[in-house]
């Protein structure tokens, strides 16, 4: 028997909501005893950003990534760490690519899913590199955009293939609003994509480790109401095959921190944005379900270390295209071969067994900490910092009546 310290590295941008509930649970937690005996007890850190030596050697054995989708220098940190040192990554540096929307839509196409017909187009204006002039002039094939379009079908979608929280998406209805979007996307590169017309609902699913909720979603509300309390909004089936689409994009590309989003027409789902290497996770978003995150979190971050588990820099599609390739093979078929991959790679037995023998006291931990001042404080330090001053009463009794409920649903839960 041997007893290990752990270091818990947050690389954080503007948050700090989160953070400070994870580091908060983390102490409240405690020690946890693994299946030999060992005793396994956990700090967390933050980052921060400073030249680094190639050859240092890092104190953290987990990094949570919060920033480096954006900024470069953290990004080339990961890569060493994860190359060098095993430091325990939740999303791959190396699929960043990937993250981009681009590789993650071809990825999923040639697994089958029902991604909508997606076409990229070269940049409205030109960029900045000092060979792009010849390069266009003798290699760049003049295109008719509204032929393309028309192909792809009105209405569309003109987005961004690296986008993020929505910027620079349109919704296309005529080549009047499309020549009007591409002149204003400049030297941004944009994919077009058909829109799923009369879908029932808009599913978002955001997974951490080996858990995922899936939860209704609204994208045209303000960010602190596009989140409804619904647990009965997708039936069973549409709601596993919803929750596999998520699994099945992480364990691909080794993302273990994303979110995915997804039109449900009929019965048929169809996946539209699911490569999110900084899903959002704040109270304010998130409320009634924030209090599942951040366990799933803290509960993911414990298994990884505790049990030794490993990432590798590279993935290989290859046991992913074998069943995709095939013909014999239908769709729900396809479906539950990549589901098992993916229950294989988050060893989501293991995990949840787990949790269950080594950290059977976390579900209570986290709720008495939610119904507790400390969470309190934090929540009101969030919407003070995120609402105009007018809307601070209303927003924190908003958000304390949603935490309450979560509450309430889970000491019911707990008590069955």
């Amino acid at each position: 028997m041997t007893d290990s310290r752990h270091l818990l590295g947050l690389l954080l941008g503007t948050e700090n909501d989160w953070p400070r509930v994870f580091e908060a649970l983390v102490a409240r937690l405690g020690p946890v005893t693994d299946s030999t005996g060992s005793t396994h007890t956990y700090d967390v850190e933050r980052l921060t950003v400073e030249p680094f030596d190639l050859r240092d050697k890092p104190a953290y054995d987990l990094v949570i990534d919060r920033l480096a989708y954006w900024y470069y220098h953290p990004r080339e940190w990961l890569k060493k760490v994860a190359l060098m040192d095993g430091v325990y990554l939740l999303n791959s540096p190396f699929t960043f690519q990937a993250m981009e929307k681009h590789a993650a839509y071809c990825a999923m196409i040639r697994l089958g899913l029902r991604v909508p017909v997606t076409v990229l187009v070269p940049y409205k204006n030109p960029i900045d590199n000092a060979k792009y002039a010849y390069t266009s002039e003798q290699y760049n094939r003049a295109f008719d955009l509204d032929s393309v379009a028309e192909k792809v079908g009105y209405p569309l979608f003109m987005k961004p293939y690296d986008g993020g929280a929505w910027r620079g998406v349109s919704r296309i209805r005529d080549a009047d609003e499309l020549h009007r979007a591409y002149d204003e996307s400049g030297e941004m590169l944009m994919h077009l994509q058909a829109s799923v017309e009369g879908y029932d609902v808009f599913a978002r699913s955001l997974s951490i480790g080996a858990e995922t909720m899936v939860m209704k979603f609204d994208p045209d509300r303000p960010m602190h109401g596009r989140y409804s309390v619904d647990h009965e909004f997708l039936t069973p089936d549409v709601g596993d095959e919803v929750l596999s689409i998520g699994r099945i994009v992480n364990a691909f590309f080794r993302w273990e921190f994303n979110s995915c989003e997804t039109l449900v027409r009929g019965g048929d789902v169809y996946p539209i944005d699911y490569a999110n290497a900084c899903p959002d996770v704040a109270i304010t978003s998130l409320h009634y379900y924030f209090p599942w995150a951040m366990k799933a979190l803290v509960k993911w971050a414990v298994f990884a270390t505790a049990t030794g588990r490993r990432t590798t820099p590279s993935f290989d599609p290859t046991p992913w295209f074998e069943p995709a390739d095939r013909t014999d093979l239908s769709y729900d078929e396809k479906l539950s071969t990549y589901r098992q991959l993916a229950d294989d790679y988050f060893e989501t037995e293991r995990y949840h067994d787990f949790c269950a023998s080594r950290m059977p006291e976390i579900d209570e931990v986290v709720l008495d900490y939610i119904d507790g001042p400390d969470f309190d404080r934090v929540l009101v330090d969030t919407v003070t910092a995120t609402f105009p001053a007018h809307e601070h009463d209303e927003f924190i009794a908003h958000f304390r009546g949603l935490l309450a409920l979560w509450v309430r649903d889970e000491q019911a839960r707990l008590t069955r």
